[in-house]
């Protein structure tokens, strides 16, 4: 089942609801999201504002470009190395 898909503005905007005084369920219940849902946004955007949270986004696209760009230059390094310790 394909649940509903929130921007992170729409995330935060949720969790301000909880920290003005709304209760958890009550947040949970009104948005229709599961319990374990809020509090993996409140975890990962918990005290953020909207500018935050598209900072953490372009950081977790950039992070993941590095790792690819890393693999793949430990890769080529591999291969060199079985090239040259090879005997000819």
């Amino acid at each position: 089942m394909k649940g509903k898909r929130y921007s992170e503005e729409q995330i935060i905007g949720i969790l301000r609801e909880n920290e003005a005084g709304m209760p958890a369920q009550d947040v949970i219940r009104k948005h229709g999201i599961a319990s374990g849902t809020f509090y993996r946004w409140k975890s990962k955007y918990g005290g953020m504002e909207v500018s935050d949270a598209k900072r953490l986004r372009e950081l977790e696209r950039e992070n993941a470009k590095l790792k690819r760009l890393l693999a793949e230059t430990l890769l080529d390094k591999t291969v060199l190395e079985d090239v040259l310790g090879k005997k000819w």
